[in-house]
């Protein structure tokens, strides 16, 4: 699949990637003004124009929402092609104006739910143990009838309505009710949907979103369905050292997916600054490497010591790359290869603000 150019003195040709590469994990990574938002973007539209994966993109910035717009001045026959693959779906909170990114709590699992609660197993044992036998007979409702029934229930039952009601769940507005939950949207067989994480008033409400839907594409792994799971700023999303038990269950399935999930079609893109801020057990199992500018020596050398098999010279080159060029490796490129990305096919969300003129 076409990606960009490869040039070597006055010489210059397409640069091609092995599409059947993304049947391994990949790593994507940048320092800020590498490029690394755009050709993200770049990989994102020709993995959609040319493979039948379901890609499903967690985005904390906002940076894709526009991906359901061709950008002006695309040839006819790439502007075409892109249609023919159906609609792009985006997801937002309400103040986004997108359709409605929601999650239903009575299909997560139950540790999900659990950890939605911010009940720690061990430290919180007995609020733990409670919640989960209560569930466990019968309930199905959303979050506000949980409250309202434990509300009016025994001395431990209402202590852990007023936990749920301590922690804001419900002004949250992620919850689904009547409306349909992004799992749902994913499994209405869209090729691409976009979650856009950016917006929601508690920062919870995304984290919660995020373990809804990776919870849901593990649950369903049986059915084998080809999927690319892409994570921008992976650091935020699956940390080395994760915050709260949300983020610790969200982190511990993606680490499951990172290890398994290859045999069932689930496929790992993960898109950073940092590299040493990303969980190392996910980190460890990526097999292609696209990297762009990157000045920091300690990151490089984590790099080399995960990608073992790219030469270390080309790695030590990082920090005299441009803007919008990469060094691609792993079964993506038949041998390391350093290219420049090529024009993007939609409307670029993200960007930097500009430092204004004095008027």
């Amino acid at each position: 699949m076409p990606v960009g150019t490869w040039t070597s003195g006055d010489t210059g040709a397409d640069a091609r990637l092995r599409a059947q590469g993304f049947g391994r994990h990949t790593f994507l990574c940048g320092q800020s003004g590498s490029g690394k938002t755009y050709a993200l973007g770049v990989l994102l539209e020709q993995v959609r124009l040319h493979t039948g994966l379901r890609i499903v993109v967690l985005d904390p910035n906002a940076d894709y929402v526009r991906m359901n717009q061709v950008r002006p001045g695309v040839p006819d026959d790439v502007a075409a092609a892109w249609q023919e693959r159906g609609p792009v779906t985006v997801l937002g909170s309400d103040a986004s104006g997108a359709e409605p990114l929601r999650l239903r709590f009575a299909t997560m699992p139950r540790a999900a739910q659990a950890a939605v609660l911010r009940l720690d197993p061990l430290r919180d044992r007995g609020e733990y143990n409670l919640f989960v036998r209560l569930m466990g007979h019968g309930r199905t409702a959303g979050v506000a009838t949980v409250v309202a029934e434990l509300a009016a229930g025994t001395p431990d039952e209402r202590a852990l309505a007023q936990r749920m009601e301590n922690l804001g769940l419900l002004d949250w507005e992620v919850w689904a009710a009547g409306q349909t939950s992004a799992a749902e949207v994913v499994d209405a067989g869209a090729s691409m949907t976009v979650l856009d994480l950016n917006g929601f008033k508690d920062p919870h409400e995304s984290t919660a979103v995020c373990l809804d839907l990776v919870e849901h594409l593990w649950a369903r792994r049986a059915d084998r369905t080809p999927t690319l799971l892409v994570l921008d700023e992976a650091h935020n999303l699956c940390p080395a050292e994760p915050s709260g038990t949300m983020q610790a269950a969200l982190v511990d399935r993606l680490i499951q997916i990172a290890a398994e999930g290859r045999k069932y079609g689930l496929w790992l893109l993960l898109s950073t600054q940092r590299p040493s801020k990303l969980h190392p057990q996910v980190l460890s199992q990526c097999d292609n490497l696209v990297l762009m500018r990157m000045n920091s020596r300690a990151d490089l050398a984590e790099l080399a010591t995960v990608f073992g098999s790219v030469p270390h010279e080309m790695l030590d080159a990082s920090p005299t790359f441009t803007q919008g060029e990469a060094l691609v490796a792993g079964p993506l490129a038949p041998v390391p290869t350093l290219l420049r990305m090529g024009d993007r096919i939609t409307v670029e969300g993200g960007s930097d603000v500009r430092v204004p003129d004095r008027s």
